[in-house]
């Protein structure tokens, strides 16, 4: 007896990343409520199902939606504001600046909607935030169709959000509170840095991250300064200040992690930590290379970030999976350094694990959401084609996605986006471009 389903989306090429390596021909995703209930040959999925609406991509490949695993989305609205500059110049003489003047509820609102829409244009399906005003953020990332990790951002000094770091944390669990419930919506415990958050908030954000088993997603081993100011402050290290502090677990994701030595590296793999890795964002503010291939190596977790667009300047993942890729082959001194399916793996599954989401996203699994996205590869600038997961990789860009869906919902179809006025956002960006640099 054949089952009634939602949606049947047939594919020329389909790579679940989960298991590792695989290239399926011919098969076909079953949806129903949001869920993927099936990947079988397409034959037998028509055989099984009945489909209320059915996607025939016969010149595409299907992979799970893309997991952006660090952004500042609202900074959208500083994109190339202060370009070329080492970052603490940039960010203490200009961003920082900028957002005391101008960053609010709806300055959030706003630069998340416009980054919502280009991230969901790229085939990126879930983003993990961290910025001021989160609600704002939640709140945009809803209206956009989008999944999202909300940081509970912290700091030590105020801002026009909060005044104190208990002032962040009491506003940042009241958001929670309110959106649990929110089936696209996650959250992690966001404390900028170690060089932004002192010892009593760090200690208070590790005992509420236990008490509510929630991630913590923060900046760390970014620049050599901030490795050269935390031993003249503290007489150590960062990563070795959160290993006493006990910050080091499967919980901490680690952004940057570009300074590290072999026994840093070896405690982030013995801890199960997760990095997210950002290499446009670390070329581009001359931060330096991470240690992939040895994270790697190490079985440390890695996903991938974009950073916000004031410091890449793209939200693009097919960019940064091809940096990714290219540079631990330069780093490494081997070609088969970061090969294509493990640099895929690192946008999907390993953002998710890294979230805690790996049971829900990250695989076109049965069980979980169907966050998919398609990518045509019949372009003349993608022909010929011997390798789909290569040519995603090292040919394919953001221009070549075709469709993408979130919870089974279309949100891009035939390469534009849906239930958004996308001349309305660039207007939207216009106005704030007008307040912030007239």
């Amino acid at each position: 007896m054949t089952q009634a389903v939602d949606l049947i989306i047939e594919a020329r090429w389909t790579v679940p990343v989960d298991p590792p390596g695989r290239v399926l021909e011919n098969h076909a995703v079953a949806v129903d409520g949001g869920r993927i209930v099936a990947l079988a040959p397409i034959a037998e999925v028509a055989g099984r199902f009945i489909a209320r609406s059915r996607q025939r991509l016969t010149q595409h490949v299907l992979i799970p939606g893309l997991v952006n695993l660090h952004t500042h989305a609202a900074m959208t609205l500083l994109r190339g504001l202060a370009d070329d500059l080492p970052l603490m110049e940039w960010l203490q003489q200009h961003v920082w600046p900028a957002e005391a003047q101008h960053v609010s509820a709806q300055f959030v609102h706003d630069g998340t909607r416009i980054a919502c829409a280009e991230m969901l244009r790229g085939g990126i399906t879930c983003f993990n935030d961290m910025y001021f005003f989160p609600k704002a953020a939640a709140r945009a990332a809803l209206a956009s169709g989008m999944r999202a990790a909300i940081g509970l951002i912290v700091v030590d000094f105020p801002s026009n959000y909060a005044a104190d770091p208990d002032d962040y944390l009491a506003k940042g669990l009241a958001v929670r509170d309110e959106l649990l419930d929110e089936p696209l919506l996650a959250f992690c415990l966001a404390p900028h840095a170690p060089y932004t958050v002192g010892q009593r908030s760090l200690s208070r954000v590790l005992t509420l991250a236990e008490q509510i088993e929630l991630p913590i997603h923060l900046h760390l081993h970014e620049t050599v300064q901030e490795i050269a100011d935390s031993i003249q402050r503290f007489g150590v290290r960062p990563i070795e200040r959160l290993r006493r502090l006990g910050f080091l677990s499967p919980g901490l994701i680690a952004v940057h992690a570009v300074h590290l030595d072999d026994s840093e590296i070896g405690l982030l793999a013995e801890h199960g930590c997760s990095v997210a890795h950002c290499p446009s964002s670390n070329l581009k503010l001359a931060s330096g290379l991470a240690p992939v291939t040895d994270l790697a190596a190490a079985g440390v977790n890695l996903g991938l970030g974009t950073d916000g667009a004031a410091s890449n300047n793209r939200l693009d993942l097919f960019q940064e999976m091809r940096l990714a890729a290219l540079l631990a082959k330069q780093q490494g001194g081997r070609a088969d350094a970061l090969n294509a399916h493990a640099v895929l793996r690192m946008a999907t599954l390993g953002g998710a694990r890294a979230l805690g989401l790996d049971e829900s996203i990250g695989s076109i699994s049965p069980g979980k959401w169907a966050d998919l996205c398609a990518v045509r590869l019949d372009d003349v600038s993608l022909a010929p084609c011997y390798d789909p997961v290569s040519q995603l990789i090292y040919s394919a860009g953001r221009e070549h996605v075709s469709h993408v869906w979130v919870a089974g919902c279309l949100r891009v179809g035939d390469g534009q986006l849906l239930d958004q006025d996308s001349a309305a956002l660039i207007k939207l960006a216009l106005l704030w471009q007008n307040k912030i640099r007239p």
